[in-house]
């Protein structure tokens, strides 16, 4: 009996695909990252551990810097001005979520006393800002 006896070809990659799913890829990390546009105040969030944020809501965010000092949307602003801004935003938005980000070694007093012009402004849902960090997996 005689067999027909095939030639081996060789191994070859083709490089059309591998750029294609580079491409995709590309765009897919494009798509699904996050940018987030910085104020220009310089703080330092606190860390922690587990992160729980729903980020399909209205969201306005204070920044309190070191100083102490507020600023709502880049201008800065006393406890009076704030709950001013904020009941005109509350009138356009309607309900909305309000991102408090106070720099760590700013004082407590301050937080709460911006927390408190915010409910009295209307303000139902206050969320601290803080900076996550992801536990390590050994």
């Amino acid at each position: 009996m005689r067999f027909k006896k095939t030639r081996d070809q060789e191994a070859t990659i083709g490089i059309a695909p591998f750029i294609d799913m580079v491409f995709l890829l590309l765009i897919f990390f494009m798509v699904t990252s996050q940018f987030d546009v910085a104020s220009g105040v310089r703080i330092q969030l606190p860390r922690v551990a587990a992160k729980t944020f729903d980020e399909n809501t209205d969201k306005v965010k204070v920044i309190i810097d070191q100083a102490g000092q507020i600023f709502l949307k880049g201008v800065k602003l006393d406890m009076k001005g704030l709950e001013k801004e904020l009941r005109t935003i509350l009138q356009q938005k309607g309900l909305f979520s309000l991102i408090i980000q106070a720099d760590r070694d700013v004082s407590h007093g301050i937080v709460v006393e911006t927390m408190d012009t915010a409910k009295a402004a209307g303000v139902h849902t206050i969320i601290i800002a803080a900076q996550w960090r992801p536990q390590k997996v050994y």
